[in-house]
């Protein structure tokens, strides 16, 4: 009987055949190039890589240096209010698009289309909106007459003195800048996690919502304690999703605001990109890409543990 039972080795023999090809690219170029890329993090490369150990030397000098401590403070920043502010928004706008309304086809549409531009595209439209010369500050300042602060003297608080008042110039501000960076991302990105809320939504059970309002429990706490914990596989693919896209952010701030003013929105892939392209410096700019792998590692590890130990044990 058991002599009967094919080898678990050679079953499904075309799909492994066809998966060589695949295997053999994850090995060569994502491992053996993580693996490289930390080898030569503890070298002196410059314009080349050369095989010159210094040991811990660039670490230190990375951690020494203010530029990457800023984009760390920014990336932190960015990181949890891009976390927070993509499920809340994303979470309810699947919410409302949940109740059966009205041509909510073409709301899907509207609020998903951000998602199919470029981050380069997405970077130089809200550079244009977010411009005081011509953009939003200026659109909302012509509502009140672009009146000079001279004629509002005495007048009171006034709509129109108000309007002509208002200063919003993110990109421009140091202080903010980084939530305009916020803006444009959040505006490219809730669509998508919109989508995948909506898909979890329209999976739980239509009985759960009967049963709920029979037994009259408010909506919000069905939501809550009810259909949040069933959605936990969409909220873990969605978390995945957005780590990603926060930790690799570059192209957004090279079109937005190139990194400035000053450092006020550097992130760390820029710095890697800067230190290994425009400075010529292989050996600084690995080592960083080195700790951004370690950041992700420190949070994936535990997790990828906890997710497939349990499912172990069960």
């Amino acid at each position: 009987m058991a002599a009967s039972r094919p080898n678990q080795l050679f079953r499904n023999k075309s799909a492994k055949i066809a998966a060589i090809p695949m295997i053999a690219t994850a090995l060569v170029v994502f491992l053996g190039g993580t693996i490289w890329t930390v080898a030569h993090s503890f070298t002196s490369s410059k314009l080349l890589p050369k095989w010159d150990l210094v040991g811990l030397t660039q670490y230190e000098r990375l951690w020494g240096t203010r530029r990457w401590l800023i984009s760390i403070e920014n990336l932190m920043i960015y990181g949890v209010c891009m976390l927070v502010f993509c499920f809340v928004i994303g979470f309810v706008l699947a919410a409302l698009m949940d109740q059966k309304i009205r041509f909510e086809n073409t709301f899907r549409a509207i609020i998903l289309y951000p998602y199919a531009l470029s981050f380069i595209v997405t970077g130089l439209v809200w550079q244009w909106i977010l411009n005081p010369e011509f953009g939003l500050q200026h659109v909302i300042r012509s509502l009140g007459g672009n009146r000079p602060p001279a004629e509002c003297e005495g007048v009171g608080l006034s709509l129109s003195c108000w309007l002509s008042g208002i200063e919003f110039d993110p990109l421009y501000n140091p202080r903010i800048a980084i939530y305009g960076i916020l803006i444009a991302a959040l505006w490219q990105g809730t669509g998508l996690i919109m989508v995948l809320m909506l898909a979890g939504l329209r999976g739980i059970d239509q009985e759960i919502w009967r049963a709920s309002r029979v037994d009259g429990i408010p909506a919000w706490k069905t939501y809550l304690f009810v259909v949040i914990p069933m959605m936990r596989p969409v909220f873990v693919t969605t978390l995945v999703l957005i780590g990603a896209a926060i930790v690799k952010v570059y192209d957004l701030i090279v079109a937005q605001t190139g990194g400035g003013p000053g450092n006020a929105t550097e992130m760390p892939a820029k710095y890697v990109y800067d230190y290994m392209f425009g400075g010529q410096n292989l050996g600084q700019g690995f080592a960083a890409s080195t700790m951004m792998l370690l950041a992700v590692l420190i949070v994936v590890i535990p997790w990828a543990f906890m997710e497939f130990g349990r499912k172990n044990r069960g």
